[in-house]
């Protein structure tokens, strides 16, 4: 289809969706008005009492009247208003919802959430994803394209993205570019966590969770007011587990929890109109790698090597394949601080609020990548960061008959460093020049094995084999962002709004690679010694042989330093009309933006900044005679330079596969509809369905593959369909919540096989459709003092294979794969006060 075509049936389409809403409020005058948002005013008396505008006293049962539907306040668009009169395609997850998932983070929730696709296998290393859009944030030169914000600032840098939920009163997931009101990396869209406030009522909690594989979640609240114009909260949470995988050899447990978090934060009320909120935040984790189980069936002799090339026909299914790894000290940890201020000061016409933050952490994720405990096949990598920044955002709002508007400036500076580790036996060396080719002299191909024989022959009291070799690449970044925007909802009438708003950004970056020479003390000690007594002049070979990189080959021993700059101005405008008090339609055109960055394991390269254009069009309404909610949206975006990481087999190098950033343009046409009905008292259904058609512009692959035009492997469905029951027992409260959702299948493109997301065996599915249900059963006491319930994630027990890894099947012959955890449960125990 034509571009021209493309937009032609956009349009067509936003005019059917308004002129369905307009129908729709002609049809229904009599509709009841929804729960209206909190005036102005409202927020300022909030605050004298004891509670910020996005306060958090504990949240009540919601209510059965169905004018409540969609009556939740977020702050989407940097102000307090109801959820259905926010123009922008979002959905929300309470405390409620994320209680109802014996959830510990959003990742464990993302499948009930359709568009939104989390890769957390590694939590200091995920991946966010929505609409299609994600890339990765590994490496610190690159930058994820979704934005995670908690309580407004910015925390998206991979170590930092995925942190256990402590004390959060809700999560607003907001689709499509977020750039103006959010900022950089929000080009796909944004997650604003928001967590509780201290308020002036005494509170605590205590509760534990018991369940298989050993868990043991623990977590108290203590909530006190101090003075009459000061309270403290305090949140701690425990998370353990004993693990769902077990290493066939070593006995060794994978799949882990050893996570340990607090919370505290301190509010100050200076004056009637002026407010402080200090929040200090500690975060732990400590647990074994993500597993890698290998797909070729090798026997327990450490010297094999594996078949080369690896036969698909003969793959292991890794759903039932056994597990040995053997990683060097593997393990993944964190350790997490961040400390903020956030100031709000309250005048008759309009609010003026500080945000300023200070995070620090320091990741180590070192495992195994090769899914064998073979030293013939031996290869871990190991990412390793440490990471500082500092935010400052001064923001302005205000309201009056014509207008609401909010405008702010906001700084930000990091500076972070890395090293990207791959470690190696000078077996899997030999094995590696053995498989691809590399010459070496020698009759049977091994440079290391060989010259043993030879040692051994000639009574030599050396071993070349056996020995340690690490190659790696040091980066480190300095990063500073400054931003001024505007946003602006004109009252063009009662019923029509038009929004505009802009932010302008500039992006400063300087970038340092250090490829550090190849360490393999052990062997250098015996080529030095060898060198000495005159044994390789003799022999005739250049002991350099033995010195030189292999892996990371690029200006080995030198500094390389990038510096670069870069200014975007990003709108959105967008024209909603209310046709009546329960259904309003809008439209939309939004850019997004991310900073362009560098890929850390290839020294001197650079990318250009990504940017997207989004055209929406949606409904929201209410339809109280029918208990039913729905909302619906339409939209089609343009997405340039989008970065990924994507596994090259870098054929024209030393022939050593790795993971590069990538860039690629790609275009898509989705429909999403969310709908919550409650038909009876106590008994509410609701459900989400997204659909994608998502594909690449002109694009060749650094494998060569011309995927030009083809899927980018979004499944084109997702939906997650729920309901939740209360009833009176006796003199307390049951509840059951039952909630499936399906992802369909990945589509492939002609890179899919390297890259291990689509079928390439036939004993196994890979990104195949998949579902999954959770359910819980709760009993709560009158008093709402005692709880007890029980709970279960992924009732069917579905597994699946989530990806086969390429790296070393190349060079060593061993492919691996990771697979999804088991169905999960227990029991949980509640005390309130």
């Amino acid at each position: 289809m034509s571009r021209t075509n493309q937009w032609h049936h956009l349009a067509r389409a936003i005019r059917c969706v308004l002129l369905a809403g307009g129908v729709i409020g002609l049809s229904a005058p009599a509709l009841a008005a929804t729960a209206p948002g909190p005036a102005p005013g409202d927020q300022q008396q909030a605050t004298r009492t004891g509670s910020t505008p996005d306060s958090t006293q504990k949240t009540p049962p919601k209510p059965a009247d169905v004018t409540q539907l969609g009556g939740v306040q977020v702050t989407a668009q940097s102000r307090a208003q109801q959820a259905q009169d926010v123009p922008i395609a979002l959905q929300i997850v309470d405390d409620q919802r994320i209680e109802a998932h014996a959830a510990t983070d959003l990742s464990q929730m993302d499948m009930f959430i359709p568009g939104l696709v989390i890769g957390a296998s590694q939590p200091t290393q995920p991946s966010y994803e929505l609409r299609g859009i994600g890339g990765s944030g590994f490496g610190i030169g690159t930058d994820p394209a979704v934005g995670v914000y908690v309580d407004g600032v910015y925390s998206a840098r991979s170590g930092a993205a995925l942190l256990a939920f402590n004390d959060v009163k809700r999560i607003e997931v907001l689709k499509g570019p977020q750039g103006t009101l959010f900022g950089r990396n929000a080009a796909a869209g944004a997650i604003s966590i928001i967590t509780n406030e201290p308020s002036d009522k005494v509170e605590a909690r205590a509760r534990m969770r018991l369940g298989n594989y050993g868990e043991r979640h623990a977590d108290v609240l203590l909530n006190a007011p101090l003075e009459k114009n000061m309270a403290l909260r305090l949140n701690v949470v425990d998370n353990q587990s004993q693990g769902w995988l077990r290493d066939n050899a070593s006995g060794r447990h994978y799949g882990k929890n050893d996570d340990w978090g607090s919370r505290l934060s301190w509010r100050l009320d200076a004056t009637d109109s002026t407010q402080l909120v200090v929040t200090w935040e500690h975060e732990r984790l400590k647990q074994p790698p993500q597993s890698a189980i290998s797909l070729i069936a090798l026997s327990s002799d450490p010297s094999q090597r594996a078949p080369y090339p690896p036969d698909p026909n003969a793959y292991l299914d890794p759903l039932q394949a056994p597990l040995y790894n053997d990683a060097i000290e593997g393990r993944e940890s964190r350790r997490y601080d961040n400390l903020s201020a956030h100031l709000y000061h309250y005048m008759d016409w309009g609010t003026l609020s500080s945000i300023t933050s200070y995070r620090k952490f320091s990741t180590y994720n070192r495992g195994d990548y090769d899914g064998t405990n073979h030293i013939s096949s031996y290869l871990d990598t190991a990412n390793i960061e440490s990471n500082r920044s500092l935010y400052q955002e001064f923001k302005l709002s205000g309201s009056s008959g014509m207008a609401d508007w909010v405008g702010g400036v906001s700084w930000y500076k990091e500076d972070a460093r890395q090293e990207s580790q791959t470690n190696l036996f000078t077996n899997s060396i030999d094995s590696m020049f053995l498989n691809i080719g590399v010459p070496t002299g020698t009759p049977d191909g091994t440079l290391f094995h060989y010259l043993d024989q030879v040692f051994m022959a000639n009574g030599v009291p050396f071993q070349l084999e056996g020995n340690p070799w690490g190659e790696g690449i040091r980066n480190h970044l300095k990063y500073s962002s400054t931003a001024l925007y505007g946003d602006v909802i004109w009252h063009l009438t009662d019923r029509i709004n038009l929004t505009t708003g802009a932010r302008l950004t500039r992006d400063h970056k300087r970038f340092r690679w250090y490829n550090k020479p190849r360490v393999a003390a052990e062997l250098d000690q015996i080529v030095d010694l060898l060198e000495q007594i005159g044994f390789w002049a003799q022999a005739g070979v250049d002991p350099a042989v033995f010195r030189q990189n292999i892996v990371f080959t690029d200006a080995v021993g030198l500094n390389v330093d990038h510096n670069d700059s870069w200014t975007d101005f990003s709108p959105r405008v967008v024209l909603d009309s209310h046709f009546n008090d329960n259904l309003m339609g809008y439209v939309s055109v939004a850019k997004g933006y991310k900073a362009g960055g560098y890929d850390s394991v290839q020294v001197g390269s650079e990318f250009e900044p990504e940017k997207v254009w989004n055209v929406e069009a949606g409904i929201k309404s209410v339809f109280p005679d029918q208990h039913l909610l729905l909302n619906a949206s339409l939209y089609h975006y343009r997405y340039s330079n989008l970065q990924s990481l994507r596994l090259d087999p870098n054929t024209e190098g030393s022939g050593v596969p790795r993971y590069v950033a990538d860039s690629s343009d790609q275009k898509a046409n989705g429909a999403e509809l969310g709908a919550e009905w409650r038909p009876l008292d106590g008994l509410t259904l609701h459900g989400n369905v997204a659909w994608i058609d998502s594909t690449y512009g002109h694009k060749l692959t650094p494998s060569g593959a011309d995927i030009s035009g083809q899927p980018t492997g979004i499944p084109k469905l997702s939906y997650a369909l729920g309901l939740q029951y209360a009833w009176q027992v006796g003199s307390g409260r049951m509840a059951f919540t039952l909630d499936h959702a399906y992802r369909g299948a990945g589509r492939c493109n002609n890179d899919s096989a390297l890259q291990g997301t689509c079928q390439i065996s036939p004993n196994f599915a890979v990104n195949g459709s998949y579902t999954r249900s959770d359910a819980r059963l709760g009993w709560t006491s009158a008093d709402a003092r005692w709880g007890v319930a029980a709970f279960v994630n992924n009732i069917a027990d579905n597994r699946r294979v989530l990806g086969i890894d390429n790296i070393s099947a190349s060079v060593l012959g061993t492919p691996f794969a990771h697979i999804s955890p088991p169905r999960m449960y227990g029991v949980e125990f509640q005390f309130n006060y």
